[in-house]
């Protein structure tokens, strides 16, 4: 009778699972509690905060554009380094499909590029 081979990677993601929620209970028992105004005001990026974002206003969307290119450009890393490993058993498919897919990232990339989304005032 042979285990099952999940058995590892569960107990591995319970002591995962588990040395987070007891990094973060013990870190509100025993840290500082000493709060002041500087600690309670909104961060954004070490810049002072904006006179609309503590008012609950809405931050600039170079914030959230920031953060998208960051996604897009991490989940085509994500595809590329499986790919460059098994690119000698994908063959000429492998080599089209991702040509395909940087093709359609580039596109997305010149898009913001010419729409000046990458420049910062």
């Amino acid at each position: 009778m042979s285990a099952n081979p999940y058995v590892p990677i569960l107990i591995l993601f319970a002591i995962g699972f588990g040395f987070a929620i007891f990094s973060v209970g013990i870190a509100s028992v025993t840290g500082p509690a000493r709060y002041n105004r500087a600690k309670l005001d909104a961060y954004e990026c070490g810049i002072e905060p904006s006179p609309q974002a503590l008012e609950g206003g809405r931050f600039p969307v170079k914030y959230f554009l920031t953060a998208m290119l960051f996604i897009v450009f991490d989940i085509e890393m994500v595809f590329l380094y499986p790919w460059a490993v098994t690119l000698d058993q994908l063959g000429l498919f492998g080599l089209v499909e991702m040509s395909i897919f940087i093709g359609t990232i580039f596109v997305a990339f010149a898009y913001v590029w010419r729409r000046g989304g990458l420049e910062w005032d």
